[in-house]
């Protein structure tokens, strides 16, 4: 357990009795973002941010880290697994939208419940929204997913159901395929690992975890890379994301 002290009269942080450093350098804000990241979990921060009016679940950097990416890659259909209360698939089919690029975004789900299949039917971005029930890892669900692919789209992927490592491994073998050059499939809420010792997580979450499938998988997929895409803009001296999806970012080369 670390200990830390933050002295803010002399503008100080110490971690484990060690040399106090500058509490306004880089290193003290990567350190303190890293605990907040696990404290705003247990919190359920991200339980409390809408887009266009459906819940999202997401951190707002995630989100726009993510938002910079399709922008990038501007993709013709972006699958996702996980559809919950469809906000996620409503902020893809919003920057399709906005973009003026794009055609189609998928949203995959073992159970998408009436109340939520509802909401999502009657918003205004459900004409770019096609869903489909059942488990993103049986095969005739593959093959739905495959069936509205056109052979020239560009896919991108987005991994958000279940996050055990063997149904994240399953899916990451299942839907590889579809990504094309230059695009990604992401496999979310690596945090996991990283919030195994909070009161809300649990201990065997320290292996059987998103993240570490993503990094199995890139092991032994040489024709994807592991890595969170570099900053389109910095002005800032900051290196690393504040990020509940670490080792999420597979890209295709």
């Amino acid at each position: 357990m670390a200990q830390i002290l933050i002295d803010t009269d002399k503008a100080t942080i110490s971690f484990d009795g060690n040399a106090s450093i500058d509490l306004y350098s880089r290193e003290a804000f990567e350190a303190v973002s890293s605990i907040w990241m696990k404290l705003s979990w247990n919190q359920k921060y991200s339980y409390t941010f809408t887009w266009m009016g459906r819940p999202v679940i997401q951190h707002p950097e995630d989100m726009i880290r993510f938002q910079e990416i399709v922008c990038d890659v501007r993709p013709d259909i972006i699958v996702e697994t996980g559809v919950a209360h469809g906000g996620s698939l409503v902020y893809c089919a919003s920057l399709m939208k906005a973009m003026g690029k794009g055609r189609q975004v998928i949203g995959v789900d073992i159970e998408i419940r009436p109340h939520n299949r509802k909401a999502i039917e009657e918003h205004c971005m459900w004409p770019m929204i096609t869903l489909i029930e059942g488990s993103s890892t049986a095969p005739e669900i593959v093959e739905q997913v495959r069936a509205l692919i056109r052979p020239d789209d560009c896919v991108l992927v987005v991994l958000d159901s279940d996050h055990s490592y063997a149904h994240v491994a399953n899916e990451l073998e299942n839907y590889a395929p579809f990504i094309t050059s230059g695009s990604y499939i992401v496999a979310t809420d690596g945090i996991m690992r990283e919030v195994a010792d909070t009161p809300l997580g649990k201990k065997d979450w320290i292996d059987d975890n998103p993240a570490n499938a993503a990094e199995a998988f890139a092991a032994t997929h040489p024709e994807f890379i592991l890595g969170h895409p570099a900053w389109q803009f910095n002005e800032s001296g900051l290196e690393h994301e504040i990020t509940g999806w670490p080792s999420a970012y597979l890209r295709r080369t």
